[in-house]
């Protein structure tokens, strides 16, 4: 999945955006979620299926992906 195929998502930043800018965005299309640097919208995007995008929350929100002694 490309870059452009994300044109005109509806893009979504996280609510735990400070403001550093140091933010990221998310659009769902086609099956796939994408991530986006929220200061570069030009900039690639990270496309995952809508699969491992879950599992990969799921392991934040369960702490699976803490770097020891954080």
């Amino acid at each position: 999945m490309s870059t452009a195929e994300f044109t005109g998502a509806g893009w979504h930043k996280s609510s735990y955006s400070g403001g550093n800018g140091s933010c990221v965005e998310v659009a769902v299309g086609g099956g796939f979620v994408g991530v986006r640097d929220s200061k570069d919208p030009a900039s690639p995007v990270l496309a995952f299926t809508a699969t491992d995008f879950g599992r990969f929350v799921a392991g934040v929100r369960d702490g699976a992906l803490r770097t020891p002694g954080a």
